[in-house]
């Protein structure tokens, strides 16, 4: 029996339907779900504390567990740690986890921490010398600090830590182990007898302190004395009135500064002068034959008469060449 036409024609169309559906299943679909991804082995079973910074690589964010992790074992000293104004800083920088923490002073704790506190796994600042000590702070005060390798405290192996304590301090500011000048006498005490001497410098009474006038971090002068344009402002920053600029200047003043006449530390003469007389101590410069002569005077009356009795503006003058008053 023949079939209709249209009948033998709706099977065909019904064929390629399938055809074509089943083709599209094999191209885009799939019969049964993916497997699982396998999770990642724990590094050294080491939970950092905090999640890398933006931007850290994960090899590097892999070696630092925190500084949440380093106070499990550390608490006492973390909470020290905590008051001083490293905690701060080291909590609050966008530098990643090698400058934050614990981390930022003693490098990666991960091995540290696995190795169940194995000190030879971290830096103990109090293990290494005094120029590896002094490189690893430098890392972050090189700024602040750029002369300390030229200065006498680093020549003598002075570290940072031997009058710094980055954990606990005294002194919050600064995170000295003492307070000045108490701290600089533990060396310097050939220095302290000068000031208890008649006339002194008010640094041990508290007025002004050793940092006032010297950078123990080094600088290009001698005795670590702060470097100005005008190398008597240490000076004239206080004694104001010595400080100019005047019309006629004191050569000497220009030349060897306040230290050519002054003591700066202390003296048992007044005025921090040199000498215990002021004569022969403005004859080093002006004869004293040629200034009796100018001034009509014997040997006798120069002991009496002191050259500052007319000399009076001695540092500069805005009216005579002479200094005269």
């Amino acid at each position: 029996m023949r079939m209709p036409g249209n009948w033998k024609a709706s099977r065909i169309l019904l064929s390629l339907i399938l055809f074509f559906v089943a083709g599209l299943a094999l191209a885009t679909g799939q019969t049964s779900p993916p497997a699982q991804a396998a999770a990642p082995a724990p590094t050294k079973n080491v939970q950092p504390s905090s999640a890398p910074a933006a931007g850290a690589h994960s090899s590097e964010a892999s070696e630092y567990v925190g500084a949440e992790t380093c106070k499990t074992c550390h608490e006492e000293i973390y909470n020290n740690w905590e008051k001083t104004p490293h905690w701060k800083t080291t909590l609050n920088t966008k530098a990643g986890p090698s400058h934050q923490g614990c981390e930022g002073c003693h490098g990666p704790g991960a091995e540290h921490v696995a190795g169940g506190g194995d000190v030879s796994k971290i830096f103990n600042p109090a293990k290494h010398s005094a120029k590896e000590v002094d490189a690893k702070c430098l890392t972050c005060h090189a700024g602040a600090h750029p002369n300390f390798d030229r200065s006498p405290h680093a020549k003598a192996n002075v570290s940072c830590i031997s009058c710094h304590s980055v954990h606990q301090s005294k002194e919050e500011e600064k995170l000295l182990k003492a307070p000045q000048p108490a701290l600089c006498f533990q060396c310097h005490s050939d220095t302290k007898p000068a000031f208890n001497m008649p006339f002194h410098h008010k640094v041990i009474e508290g007025l002004i302190t050793c940092s006032d006038c010297h950078d123990v971090h080094g600088t290009f002068g001698a005795n670590n004395l702060k470097s100005t344009a005008d190398q008597n402002l240490i000076c004239t920053k206080c004694h104001t009135e010595t400080r100019g600029p005047f019309v006629y200047e004191h050569v000497a003043v220009k030349a060897e500064g306040c230290l050519g006449c002054h003591t700066p530390h202390g003296s048992q003469n007044a005025r921090l002068l040199n000498m215990p007389a002021i004569n022969p101590l403005c004859n080093q410069c002006h004869s004293g034959v040629a200034a009796n002569t100018v001034h009509g005077m014997s040997a006798g009356s120069s002991e009496n008469i002191t050259c500052t009795n007319c000399h009076t503006y001695i540092h500069g003058s805005n009216m005579n060449a002479a200094f005269l008053r």
